[in-house]
């Protein structure tokens, strides 16, 4: 995996965007400033300038590899590789549905994946990385954030760390796809398993029940208190924090 660092972009995901064709795969770009970063849902991506890391991996794909109908595979496989990274690093990472990952009840860091479609197939994915790295002061709109130094006591280089994660996503990636690694995704959830509280979007009603895990296809298992069963897809239930 080859890293282009730059000093300032307005998101990784766009320049990766812009230039994808020029760039080869398992190309990274990375960025110490993000004028424009973004997350899920429209948000900004807010951080202090290289005090953590913003990148964006660039995936190509041959007609066949992955249909458009796997695009969670991919998913799968950043978080699962992120929260193995992390919790070699002594932190009890999470996989919070569908893709932020949380230490505790913080968010520790977040994903972006940005796909293209040939047909019915996936023909390139760009995945964007926000991780909280040495930054401890958040503005005050961040909901619950937290970062690697504030959890572990360390400052960190980014740019080794990024080469470490690197090597650990380039071991595990011809896992893409596999069963074995989409059950360390959907074990590895948060709240998976516990009795809480969550908001279902479509009647703004809250409810109670378990996460039970994930289907192929994306969709959260949900059993409510009571035992039915209910499955949503992304933006359909949020977490009650």
């Amino acid at each position: 995996m080859k890293i282009f660092w730059y000093d300032t972009l307005d998101s990784t995901n766009s320049e990766a965007s812009r230039r994808i064709e020029k760039f080869d795969n398992l190309s990274v770009i990375a960025a110490m400033c993000q004028t424009a970063g973004r997350g899920q849902r429209g948000n900004k991506w807010l951080t202090q300038s290289g005090e953590n890391l913003t990148f964006s991996i660039i995936l190509k794909f041959q007609e066949g590899d992955i249909p458009a109908s796997r695009q969670m595979d991919i998913t799968a496989l950043t978080t699962v590789v992120l929260r193995e990274f992390l919790r070699a690093r002594g932190i009890h990472a999470v996989i919070k549905w569908p893709n932020d990952i949380y230490a505790g009840d913080r968010k520790l860091c977040g994903i972006l994946i940005e796909n293209s479609l040939t047909g019915e197939w996936i023909s390139s994915s760009v995945i964007g990385i926000g991780l909280n790295v040495n930054q401890t002061a958040f503005d005050p709109s961040i909901v619950n954030p937290t970062s690697i130094r504030r959890l572990t006591g360390e400052s960190y280089n980014v740019r080794d760390l990024l080469e470490q994660f690197c090597e650990a996503f380039s071991s595990r990636l011809p896992e893409l796809g596999s069963d074995s690694l989409w059950e360390e995704y959907a074990t590895g959830l948060y709240r998976q398993g516990e009795e809480h509280e969550f908001t279902d979007c479509a009647t703004a009603e809250t409810v109670r029940g378990t996460i039970k895990g994930v289907r192929r296809d994306g969709r959260l298992i949900f059993t409510l208190t009571g035992g039915e069963s209910r499955y949503y897809s992304f933006k359909e239930i949020n977490y009650i924090i």
